[in-house]
């Protein structure tokens, strides 16, 4: 038996690298028909959906599928769903009343380039859009008006107040992450727990929709979702703790964006220290990992994806 390949190996990237290539190739069709009266709208989702990106959360959909041996044809359409909310959220994380950032993916945020009223009506857009593409979604038979009902309320169970919103109102909370702009209320600086409560809604919500929409699509039964969801769960937070990693002690010219930006909030490794972080996202890996023992070597690159994002180092 040909031993698993390193993480970052080559068969691992070519493979990852494949199912990245067909949502960059589904994602321009997805957005709406271009109108003219529109165009500063278009425009804007179309800057922030396009903007390259890892695409780590439309690729765990299709890994999933992959797993079952789905044809990517019928993955395709939600996974490019679930990265319009994902870069709707960008947009709306960026703003000045948020995080107030001024570039995203090595370019200007879309607030910079298109005006901050803009930016929201692009955000709201790309949420708007996420929902029509899973009301389009085919899937066979007497499941299919079912089928897409569940993934609906499962997207949007992840971007609610128990999902991405959830996490990002603790986020504006924390005085970690410069409280609430314009209310005084801001709670005191987070600790582990409420650091792990924020990242597993902000980050995490949407890691465990990603693969849960995958496993559905695929006709995994609920205890197979269920082991999926845990391994999502754990994988997101591991991301997110390589990426407060990445920002601390990262090379610039490798992450491809400039490092350092964290350095006034709270984040795994002010909390941890660099070592504890590296320890803690090794300890949710190999967590995620086990969780996948149901499947067995069927869930080889699942297991492979886990220890690939964990050594990243961009």
């Amino acid at each position: 038996m040909a031993a698993p390949d390193r993480p970052g190996s080559g068969a691992l990237q070519l493979w990852m690298g494949a199912l990245r290539e067909q949502v960059e190739a589904a994602l321009p069709a997805m957005l709406p028909p271009r109108h003219e009266t529109a165009a500063p709208v278009h425009d804007a989702m179309a800057h922030a959906l396009l903007s390259p990106g890892k695409r780590i959360r439309p690729v765990l959909t299709l890994a999933v599928g992959a797993m079952y041996r789905a044809r990517p044809a019928r993955l395709l359409p939600a996974a490019c769903a679930l990265e319009m909310v994902h870069a709707a959220s960008l947009v709306l994380d960026d703003l000045p009343c948020m995080d107030g950032a001024a570039t995203r993916r090595g370019r200007p945020t879309c607030h910079v380039m298109f005006g901050e009223a803009t930016a929201i009506l692009a955000g709201v857009g790309l949420l708007n859009r996420a929902f029509a593409v899973l009301a389009g979604e085919e899937a066979p038979g007497a499941m299919r008006d079912r089928l897409r009902a569940l993934l609906a309320r499962r997207l949007a169970a992840a971007i609610g107040t128990d999902g991405l919103i959830g996490g990002q109102t603790a986020d504006l909370h924390a005085a970690g992450a410069g409280g609430m702009r314009g209310d005084r209320r801001a709670d005191p600086q987070p600790d582990l727990r409420t650091l792990e409560f924020i990242h597993s809604h902000k980050t995490g919500s949407l890691f465990i929709a990603s693969a849960e929409v995958g496993a559905h699509l695929s006709g995994a039964t609920p205890r197979e979702v269920d082991a999926l969801a845990s391994y999502a769960r754990n994988l997101g937070l591991a991301f997110q703790i390589t990426d407060d990693l990445i920002d601390a002690v990262g090379d610039e010219r490798a992450a491809g964006k400039p490092v350092g930006s964290d350095r006034l909030k709270t984040t795994f490794v002010t909390l941890c220290g660099v070592e504890g972080a590296r320890a803690l996202a090794a300890e949710l890996t190999a967590t995620a990992v086990s969780c996948l023992a149901p499947f067995g070597r069927r869930a080889r690159r699942l297991e492979e994806l886990a220890r690939l994002l964990e050594a990243r180092d961009r």
